[in-house]
């Protein structure tokens, strides 16, 4: 399966606890960075690995670490944002309840590289059972002496905090957990100015996602030179990827980008296939606000070369035939998948979770809710189909944050590649409506 960076030791009886966790390695990278590099040697090391934000934008870590403000004698944050609430995406939780002990030492190390004396955890409001492990996980943290007054006799002092939301999708958006961290109701922010600047409390803040702060501790361990190794071209190290849908073999892969698609679908190393023996119809590669792919454009670019799960080649031929990598949620459909279903699905998601404060997002997600029900429903027609794309368009662009672009996407993109089964709704409504039925090209498969 490759070179495991992240998840090398998940199933190591007690791993959870510091005890276990330091026996294998643990807090080593920490200990390197305390004692002998300087805060902007660690935001080098990062830079140097390549390292992208693994939440879904893929931005350069360390390039982020830079941007940061350092005006005098002005407190600065570091907060982890634990508010996994796409759907299809489950890899943070998973690393937060196994290995916690592996995000407490990279928010130490990012602390440290940052100036950062008070740090935060932002975790979704369902995940309390994640929240008692972290909360336990930090008490044995600032017992051992990571965690505290001057961290290992370096001078160094960090405080350390886990903060539940409330269950809104739209605090995982950077600003909106800010806002809802400080006591507010979780809006996201018009910016400028960025949270570098003006983030947490008006400092200067950085809003990393799990998975990334998890990684500084094995780019520190190897040096960023030879983190930087693993992967293809600028996707370099590992990523974890949470495989679900009709997969045989669904669940967490830690991957060194660069593996190709079909490869991780088919292979019995990773997914082992669709089950039931049935075939790939389409794929949403990165969590459900991603363009969907159909089985021949996720395999394969529109040039025929094999599409790799890594930033650029999935992304290759943008959205007319590309997709993104995203947060790394891979839902796999096989043929019994009603399109039209899973596109309404997923915009009922997105109208609910709308903030409202951005009138395109907050009238557009419900128009597409509403008019994909009617599709799907039996009562639509052939103009719905125009209507919700051009909904969506109308939606793209013209919101403070990334909510609306990820209501719009994959509508557009399922009418994009399966028009047809689209208008088969429309022609045919008794037929699309019955339990089990699903378009298959020229039939139905009941």
């Amino acid at each position: 399966m490759g070179r495991k960076l992240l998840t090398e030791h998940v199933n190591v009886e007690g791993i959870e606890t510091f005890e276990v966790y330091r026996k294998h390695g643990g807090y080593r990278a920490v200990e390197k960075a305390l004692k002998t590099m300087t805060p902007d040697e660690v935001v080098d090391e990062v830079k140097k690995s390549g390292l992208r934000g693994r939440g879904g934008a893929g931005f350069p870590t360390g390039l982020k670490w830079s941007f940061l403000a350092k005006p005098e004698g002005v407190p600065r944050y570091l907060v982890c944002n634990a508010d996994e609430s796409e759907p299809g995406t489950f890899k943070d939780r998973y690393l937060m309840s196994k290995l916690p002990h592996l995000l407490i030492e990279g928010m130490i190390a990012g602390s440290y590289a940052l100036g950062a004396r008070t740090s935060y955890i932002y975790i979704r409001g369902e995940l309390l059972y994640v929240l008692r492990i972290l909360e336990k996980a930090i008490a044995e943290a600032y017992a051992a002496g990571f965690l505290g007054e001057n961290i290992l006799g370096s001078g160094y002092s960090l405080d350390l905090h886990v903060h539940p939301g409330a269950g809104a999708y739209i605090c995982g958006e950077e600003t909106a957990l800010l806002e809802s961290l400080e006591g507010k109701r979780g809006n996201p922010r018009n910016k400028p100015p960025f949270p570098a600047v003006q983030g947490l409390y008006a400092r200067p803040t950085v809003v990393n996602n799990v998975e990334s702060i998890a990684s500084v501790v094995p780019i520190l361990n190897e040096g960023g030179d030879e983190y930087a190794k693993l992967g293809v071209g600028k996707s370099t190290g590992t990523k974890l990827f949470s495989a679900c849908g009709h997969l045989n073999k669904p669940g967490i892969y830690e991957l060194e980008l660069g593996v190709p698609v079909e490869e991780f679908i088919y292979s019995d190393e990773y997914c082992g296939g669709i089950w039931k023996g049935r075939e790939l119809k389409a794929v949403v590669a990165g969590g459900s606000s991603v363009p969907i792919l159909p089985k021949e454009l996720i395999l394969k670019t529109a040039a025929g070369e094999n599409r790799l799960m890594t930033y650029e080649s999935l992304s290759d031929g943008g959205f007319v035939t590309g997709t993104m990598l995203g947060s790394g949620g891979f839902i796999a459909m096989d043929e019994t998948t009603c399109i039209v279903k899973n596109t309404w699905n997923f915009s009922r998601f997105y109208h609910h979770e709308s903030c409202g404060q951005c009138s395109p997002c907050r009238e557009g997600t419900g128009w597409l809710e509403k008019v994909l029900h009617r599709l799907e429903h039996g009562h639509g027609s052939m103009h719905d189909i125009d209507l919700v794309v051009s909904v969506a368009k109308q939606i793209e662009g013209n919101t403070i944050c990334p909510l609306g672009e990820a209501a719009a996407w994959p509508v557009a993109a399922a009418v994009r590649h399966f028009r047809d089964e689209f208008e088969w709704h429309v022609k045919h409504p008794r037929e699309a409506t019955q339990p089990g039925a699903v378009y298959q090209g020229a039939g139905v498969l009941a």
